[in-house]
């Protein structure tokens, strides 16, 4: 198994028509995600990458079957619109990749999800990847760079940063320790899937077993993490990393997210928390590959 997203999930793309729809389409295919077609309002009836287009998701899920994932690539404005068209066609799963998209729109999208038992990651995400299986999204950037710096293996990762993602599973992969699946969840203030979510999901994946989080100041998901653990709804061991330990209160750490806003969400607090619940904390990002190769190694000496 993995989470999310592997080689069975039958997938679509909004947007598919526009630049980076169609080089992302691409991507995912030559990576071997189940593409099964795209949408575009008013071009029906084209083929992209030798993909039928359809005008909406409805359409698509009328001709194809039932869709499993959506991935957006629409720009921010058109985000919601498309979302929420393609959670009312009934496809249980969406990627937004656009940044920059409305608060506003993101709490009406939370809405309509919640009401049709529909998850969503993102918005600002690069995507979802479980190696050797597929990719959503843009991680990796070309499926033969992919394929070279990513193999399947036992560690989850879980990310509030995009670039770090990526980097966190190939300098894990460099040790040649495997990857289940990389989670860019997204760095705004208002996301789909969060931490807590996305690693109780790695609890009950059995092919993970240990669970690398990618943190950073801002917001509670990382205390939340804390809290799963120290309750015992997280049992498999957690490398964490919380980036930002020089910001200060009311500047934004790079992600819109990200910001410490009276008293709340300091980096100090969140690797306190993580300790005291029993999380392996790494102050630097250069450490966080040996730390997991060196719990690995602990592990395998008491079995």
């Amino acid at each position: 198994m993995s989470i999310l997203i592997d080689e069975s999930k039958k997938v679509i793309v909004q947007g598919i028509t526009g630049r980076e729809g169609s080089a992302r389409a691409k991507l995912m295919l030559d990576y071997g995600t189940r593409i099964v077609g795209g949408c575009t309002p008013g071009r029906g009836g084209q083929e992209v990458h030798g993909l039928p287009v359809f005008d909406s998701v409805a359409e698509a899920a009328a001709k194809l079957g039932p869709i499993d994932v959506s991935v957006i690539f629409v720009p921010a404005p058109r985000v919601k619109s498309a979302a929420v068209e393609a959670i009312e066609a009934g496809v249980p799963l969406i990627a937004l990749i656009a940044d920059r998209v409305p608060l506003y729109d993101v709490l009406e999208i939370c809405e309509v999800a919640d009401g049709c038992g529909a998850k969503f990651v993102g918005p600002n995400t690069v995507g979802v990847m479980s190696p050797e299986k597929a990719v959503l999204g843009m991680m990796g950037g070309r499926a033969e760079t992919a394929r070279e710096w990513f193999h399947k293996g036992p560690v989850g990762i879980m990310s509030r940063s995009g670039g770090l993602s990526a980097s966190t599973g190939y300098y894990i992969c460099q040790t040649g320790i495997g990857i289940s699946t990389i989670c860019h969840v997204g760095g705004d203030a208002v996301i789909g899937l969060t931490f807590p979510e996305i690693a109780l999901l790695f609890e009950d994946d059995p092919e993970t077993e240990m669970i690398v989080m990618i943190g950073e100041i801002g917001g509670s998901q990382e205390e939340q993490v804390a809290d799963l653990l120290e309750s015992g709804k997280i049992t498999k061991p957690l490398v964490a990393y919380v980036g930002g330990r020089a910001a200060q209160s009311g500047t934004r750490y790079s992600h819109a997210g990200a910001i410490i806003e009276g008293g709340r969400g300091t980096w100090a607090g969140k690797v306190e928390r993580l300790q005291m619940a029993g999380a392996t904390l790494v102050e630097q990002f250069g450490d966080i590959a040996e730390t997991v190769q060196q719990l690995r190694q602990q592990a395998s000496s008491f079995q």
